[in-house]
């Protein structure tokens, strides 16, 4: 049976939830999440929840309020200026990212991620299996050890039901026991490529943060290991760390196809299709080099990348700068991708996919996703966009 407190901290994390759920978008559009490092946990500012506390006053002698004489001419003593509106309680709870992901899941109604492959990879665990009478003091089980000293004190005519003492002896202690379980496991393997050339600026890369956070999550969600590689590009493509993904800034010109080359040699040498769920995510503001090198991206994603990846997220952010001309060349090269349609061109029609497989199976030109981000608030959307597939 729970304990009121394990009631009432059960209601608490509800009403968190809750207030989570509704502000989702807030949330995320205004990047109000603080990753504590090395933890799969955030701290969230929740406003307007209360939690009760105790506040002890300081004994001393006061003035109480009713009818009676008193001194109108009283004044009291202070500094500054009081201020006339009423402050606003924020509360910073811990939630894990898997709750997060939860939550995110269950508002954009994504299905949850069927894996792909032949699960050749293993992981080990400890599993607690069993009791057995030694072990560490860090692993006593308690319950079954007052279990044993109770049976032994009753056996042998030394329990009083009037007083009720158990003292466990040597011979009484049980410790839990474990054993390495072996189980299958999909990896999965996430590539992130953005093109730092001048005309993506801070506020693109803000964007692309912010949807690499989320992106994160509900594929943590989905996998028990994700390796993940990053790759910036303007002319030539070059993988980096976490850190200077999100900080390097070029001021030449773009050409995509590079980081799709370079994305292509990564999937060949370290993440077998038949043993990794891979995912390539591209943000760009659209602007490509050439005709030539838009055609060369083309042929590359048709006969290299899409039959060996579960999904190629194509997110276009805007910029003052960029053409977004590569939008609409990937939605036109791939008609039967998912996503909004181009600015141009015959439009399909509406739930009609041109290039659906006759079976009901996923073609690889359904791998391909290409949406827009402009601004934050559009995060949410860009998600769904991205994952209401299930791939």
């Amino acid at each position: 049976m729970l304990s009121r407190i394990e009631q009432d901290h059960g209601r608490f994390r509800q009403i968190v939830k809750g207030t989570i759920r509704k502000d989702l978008r807030r949330f995320i559009s205004k990047g109000e999440l603080i990753a504590r490092e090395g933890k799969r946990l955030v701290s969230i500012p929740v406003h307007d929840v209360d939690i009760p506390t105790f506040r002890y006053g300081d004994n001393r002698e006061g003035v109480g309020q009713g009818d009676g004489p008193g001194d109108d001419n009283a004044q009291g003593q202070g500094q500054g200026q009081g201020g006339e509106q009423a402050g606003r309680h924020i509360l910073e709870v811990d939630v894990a990212l898997d709750e997060l992901a939860d939550i995110l899941g269950e508002e954009l109604q994504l299905p949850r991620i069927e894996p792909k492959g032949h699960h050749q990879i293993t992981a080990t665990k400890d599993k607690y299996s069993g009791i057995r009478p030694v072990g560490p003091a860090g692993l006593r089980h308690f319950k079954r050890t007052y279990r044993e000293a109770l049976k032994r004190q009753v056996s042998m005519g030394l329990y009083d039901p009037l007083a009720p003492l158990v003292v466990p002896l040597k011979q009484d202690m049980r410790f839990r026991s474990w054993n390495e379980v072996k189980s299958p496991q999909s990896n999965a393997a996430i590539i992130y490529m953005m093109d730092v050339s001048g005309s993506m600026g801070v506020e693109q890369k803000e964007l692309v943060r912010l949807a690499a956070f989320w992106i994160d999550t509900w594929l943590h969600r989905n996998y028990k290991g994700v390796q993940t590689r990053f790759v910036v590009h303007d002319i030539t493509a070059t993988q980096v760390d976490r850190a200077t993904f999100f900080a390097v800034r070029e001021d030449g010109g773009t050409r995509i196809s590079s980081a799709l080359e370079l994305a292509d040699k990564l999937v060949t040498e370290a993440f077998d299709p038949s043993e990794w769920n891979t995912y390539l995510f591209h943000f760009s503001d659209g602007d490509n080099s050439s005709d030539a090198d838009n055609r060369l991206c083309v042929d590359l994603l048709r006969d290299k990348l899409l039959p060996r990846v579960n999904q190629f997220g194509y997110v276009q952010v805007k910029s003052s700068y960029g053409s977004g001309q590569f939008y609409n060349v990937l939605r036109e090269a791939f008609p039967g991708s998912a996503g909004p349609m181009p600015d141009s061109g015959p439009a399909a029609s509406p739930g009609v996919n041109p290039n659906a497989s006759p079976g009901g199976g996923t073609t690889d030109e359904q791998k391909l996703v290409a949406t827009r981000l402009d601004d934050k608030a559009e995060v949410l959307d860009c998600l769904r966009a991205l994952f209401k597939a299930g791939r």
